[in-house]
């Protein structure tokens, strides 16, 4: 058995055991070792090391890699938390675990306003560069993940089941978008159902991987707020979008922002806690003859992959650039996933 074996194997035991296996894999000890000690009868040992194999090998036959723990793509952010996925089962692009991402969560029963604000965010941070991580649910997970795609961004989703087992069912085709330049991600095995103990363990993935996590709407017992609260055990920074008083549907984020979490209302907010928005009067000054601006004509807005093949950047870094110069106010955001190039003197 290899060690991906032994890891799958590892994350098929009991999830009340996986804080302290993670804690004996980070002292040193192998993954065959830590299986050993946690399940010690040969038979039960074998028995699951078996079904371990079985889903590595479906998973190379229906297009899921297995990013193990110990694989250097596995996502950098992730592997600091106190129980991180001992396998991470992942379709679509491994390039998008390589950005800095931004979490939007909230209710599922959202209200209009709650969703409209969850698809200017994800379109708004999508396009400054920023992944954008939610859970494919109904209501504003679904609708930050479409914001992300409207602008021709990156965006992440975690299940609560297996990653080759989209629910809600109707979320099929929008899980296909995400693929094609972003990922949908499980720590369950293919095959896995959507159960409902799987979804809290699924929010510290999803707070995991972000820098910041965002509350959209609400309730006092929203699931949200367990992913709020998992981001603030695991170091992240926690903000929230205040909403109608009146309605009573956005008490859980109105809590947060009461005990001190920052109020959202456009990304520039999210980008300024993270320290990616600097003061305007400290702001360098882009020199005229920097290579993104060449690729840029005043008023004639151009996509990524016009501005990649005349630039020669991959997209992740073409992105993070395009962030620093609108920050710098020479690039602007023209819709669509378009930039372009605000003339002045220089």
């Amino acid at each position: 058995m290899t060690e991906l074996t032994d890891l799958i194997a590892l994350s098929l035991s009991p999830w009340y055991r996986w804080r302290d296996a993670a804690e004996a894999l980070r002292a040193g000890r192998s993954p065959a070792a830590v299986l050993d000690r946690f399940i010690p009868d040969a038979g039960e040992r074998s028995a699951i090391r078996e079904r371990a194999a079985t889903a590595e090998r479906d998973a190379e036959g229906g297009g899921l890699a297995a990013i193990a723990w110990t694989d250097p793509r596995y996502p950098s952010a992730l592997g600091t938390i106190i129980d991180p996925p001992f396998v991470l089962w992942t379709r679509g692009s491994l390039a998008a675990l390589d950005r800095p991402a931004v979490a939007l969560v909230g209710s599922r029963a959202a209200s209009a306003h709650a969703l409209a604000v969850a698809d200017r965010l994800g379109a708004d941070l999508a396009a400054r560069g920023v992944t954008v991580v939610s859970g494919l649910a109904r209501g504003v997970d679904s609708a930050a993940h479409r914001g992300a795609l409207s602008a021709g961004g990156i965006t992440i989703g975690v299940l609560g089941s297996g990653a080759d087992v989209v629910y809600p069912r109707e979320h099929a085709g929008l899980a296909r978008e995400i693929e094609r330049d972003g990922a949908v991600m499980s720590e369950l095995i293919p095959g896995t159902p959507p159960l409902p103990p799987f979804f809290p363990l699924r929010n510290r993935i999803i707070s995991g991987l972000s820098r910041a996590v965002i509350v959209i709407e609400a309730g006092e017992k929203s699931g949200s707020l367990i992913t709020a609260r998992l981001a603030l055990e695991q170091g992240r920074d926690v903000l929230a979008v205040p909403g109608n008083v009146l309605s009573g549907r956005n008490r859980g984020a109105h809590a947060l922002l009461r005990d001190g979490a920052k109020i959202v209302e456009t990304a520039d907010d999210i980008l300024e806690e993270l320290g990616c928005a600097p003061e305007r009067a400290t702001r360098s000054q882009p020199s005229c003859s920097d290579p993104i601006l060449d690729c840029l004509t005043p008023g004639e807005p151009a996509d990524l992959d016009a501005i990649a093949d005349r630039s020669g950047l991959s997209a992740a870094r073409l992105l993070s650039r395009l962030l620093e110069l609108e920050l710098q106010g020479v690039v602007a955001r023209a819709g669509g996933g378009r930039f372009v190039r605000v003339d002045r003197t220089c």
